[in-house]
């Protein structure tokens, strides 16, 4: 069974969604929409496929089954809704909206119209992660004491309006939730902008999770090297993940020979 989908925004990220689906044997990548007719015109002759500067267009006339929303986020809340409105499943791009209220209202609108709106959290499916969630859960690590991520590399000229804390630290708070299966009570953090743009630019966090597992998140666009790193350590060792090669790797915590520490 073929699934109509279509792609509302087609800057970087965008024409990756749109690579991604005409690459999919049960996909029809129906159209693309962005208020750039330049970007859509490339786009339109490069997959011959419609191409529109209007999202109202593209759903009255496509009337695709799903939508993927690259635009900037402070257009997440009016698209995504538009498309939950219109009978569309929705994958938006991280961070849902840019306002509390904006992401707690489309996840009504989904709930309400019975339609998928999935964030995304593409680390989620990375197969490093897949596994040390396989691992973790099955004990191999014994109890988590912390979880310690970076994120670092050079600042991206294509994001504009918003700074780490939306465009980064969200994929490693969702990434802490997912392996600890648990809530953070408390966070403290600092932020600081150095390139002297709107937004932060460093983002250093400390989170306490409700089973007493503690997060730490080193977050900037000011490292002249690109770094995804996670770090998990516990009584048997540490668990590291590269999010870039997809590597996960163990080290034995030699001292315990593989037994539990005592619970204090």
């Amino acid at each position: 069974m073929t699934t109509r989908i279509a792609v509302v925004g087609v800057g970087k990220m965008g024409r990756n969604h749109v690579r991604v689906y005409q690459e999919m044997p049960d996909v029809e990548l129906v159209a693309v929409a962005d208020e750039n007719p330049v970007m859509t015109e490339k786009i339109s002759q490069m997959y011959r496929i419609p191409a529109y500067t209007n999202i109202r267009d593209l759903l009255d006339y496509e009337k695709p089954e799903a939508i993927s929303v690259a635009v900037p986020t402070q257009y997440h809340h009016m698209v995504v809704k538009q498309a939950l409105e219109s009978g569309c499943h929705v994958l938006v791009e991280k961070p849902i909206a840019a306002a509390l209220e904006q992401a707690q209202d489309l996840i009504y609108t989904s709930e309400r119209y019975r339609r998928v709106l999935m964030v995304g959290h593409i680390e989620r499916f990375n197969p490093a992660v897949i596994e040390l969630k396989r691992r973790l859960d099955a004990g191999e690590l014994g109890r988590v004491f912390q979880i310690n991520a970076r994120r670092l590399g050079p600042f991206p000229h294509r994001i504009q309006d918003v700074g780490v804390v939306m465009d980064l630290a969200t994929h490693d708070l969702d990434i802490m939730r997912f392996i600890t299966g648990s809530e953070a009570l408390r966070v403290y953090a600092e932020i600081k902008s150095e390139l002297g743009t709107a937004n932060e630019d460093l983002f250093a966090g400390i989170l306490r999770f409700g089973n007493e597992i503690v997060g730490l998140l080193e977050i900037n666009w000011l490292t002249p090297t690109k770094i995804r790193e996670l770090y998990v350590t516990g009584e048997r060792g540490m668990f590291r993940v590269n999010y870039i090669t997809q590597d996960l790797c163990f080290f034995e915590n030699a001292e315990t020979n593989g037994s539990d520490w005592p619970v204090a």
